[in-house]
């Protein structure tokens, strides 16, 4: 699995960070980033909750 996330349309609100703060951070200035990509299958099920919690549907997951 591949996290993306389009960050033209990412609000920063931290949804995401609360739900797999191991892939998803906010670093100083409320800007989002993916520190894991390619995160391990074990942490699908909360990726999977972020794509669906998001406000702005900023993240997609792509399988390969």
């Amino acid at each position: 699995m591949r996290v993306v996330v389009d960050l033209n349309a990412c609000e920063a609100n931290g949804v995401c960070t609360g739900l797999a703060p191991e892939v998803f951070e906010l670093i100083d200035d409320d800007r989002l980033v993916v520190s894991q990509q390619r995160p391990h299958e074990s942490l699908r099920a909360r990726v999977e909750q972020a794509v669906q919690q998001c406000h702005r549907q900023a993240i997609t997951l792509e399988d390969q």
